[in-house]
């Protein structure tokens, strides 16, 4: 379904528009935002059924620009290469769009859904977005989970130079089995060397999502409001709700180091790292994350209820 959030058309699947008990809109809420380029869909069926299974409301959403959320073409084709020299060289372009933006979106989805808490889950970009969301609004946050994620900060690891070999290509086409094949070796670049996905597993998510929805100008705009925002990492130390980061320590997209920035930024938060699992949502790596997470999410409820 749609709702209008920020003044978007924002795509929006909640777990009480199609659960029959009208019981089921008064649980928790976990708001997942997905990363650069992802889709709700994107989302394992494991990770939502595990909440949901514990006792959660799951919201998942389409970011803006992508997935069947608005397209923000208007605002062109952006240049990224030559934004990431004008960063090198100390500028500050301005993107189309800053991420604190898209945090206003996930802001604007709870409110569309009359949702006046969450717990808030984002996944590599949707990390950063989350993390802008507990700076931002921090009385509408029960829990803050930053997955796969950075701070920002200046002067923490990038992309292996295999990793950022493969960013730089693009498709062959933009054709159904040009683009599965493309996105396929970059998952398999990224994946962690303990957890791997099985390719018919890969290839029929990629397919589901390209079916769905197939966007790249709208991943590049969403790139630029990551690369430009350069003030979050000063700002971490202002969330004050419960926060887990969850990374794995064999991420060669977003290594380790940027997990363990966020988490000494961030005050008492707790840093949980995976070992042999990459910058991917293999079955084995989402159940540790959930062995994680659900505790963490009812921590966090149960200092709410106590008030402590």
């Amino acid at each position: 379904m749609k709702v209008q959030a920020n003044g978007l058309h924002i795509e929006v699947e909640d777990s009480a528009s199609t659960v029959a008990d009208p019981a089921h809109k008064q649980r928790p809420v976990v708001l997942l935002i997905m990363g650069l380029g992802g889709q709700l869909v994107d989302w394992p069926d494991a990770f939502v059924q595990a909440l949901l299974a514990t006792g959660y409301r799951v919201v998942r959403f389409d970011n803006r620009d992508i997935g069947l959320s608005a397209a923000l073409d208007h605002l062109g084709n952006p240049k990224v290469t030559w934004t990431m020299v004008r960063l090198q060289l100390g500028m500050h372009p301005q993107p189309p769009y800053p991420l604190r933006d898209m945090a206003a979106d996930a802001i604007g989805v709870l409110d569309a859904l009359g949702i006046a808490r969450a717990h808030v889950v984002g996944l590599s970009m949707g990390g950063m977005i989350a993390q802008r969301v507990a700076i931002a609004a921090p009385g509408r946050v029960l829990s803050l989970t930053s997955i796969m994620s950075s701070s920002g900060a200046k002067g923490l690891p990038g992309p292996l130079p295999h990793v950022l070999k493969v960013m730089m290509t693009r498709p062959a086409g933009h054709d159904e089995e040009s683009v599965v094949a493309h996105f396929q070796k970059f998952l398999q670049t990224v994946a962690g060397p303990a957890f791997p996905i099985p390719v018919d597993v890969m290839r029929a998510q990629l397919r589901l999502a390209y079916r769905r929805s197939y966007r790249p100008i709208g991943t590049k705009r969403q790139m630029l409001a990551v690369m430009t925002d350069s003030e979050r990492a000063a700002l971490l130390s202002r969330i004050t709700c419960p926060t887990l980061v969850l990374h794995g320590r064999a991420d060669p997209l977003v290594p380790f180091a940027n997990a363990e920035d966020t988490a000494r930024r961030i005050p008492g938060a707790t840093l949980k790292g995976i070992d042999g699992m990459g910058h991917d949502l293999a079955p084995q790596g989402v159940q540790l994350m959930l062995q994680a997470l659900i505790p963490h999410l009812q921590a966090a409820q149960l200092r709410t209820a106590t008030g402590a």
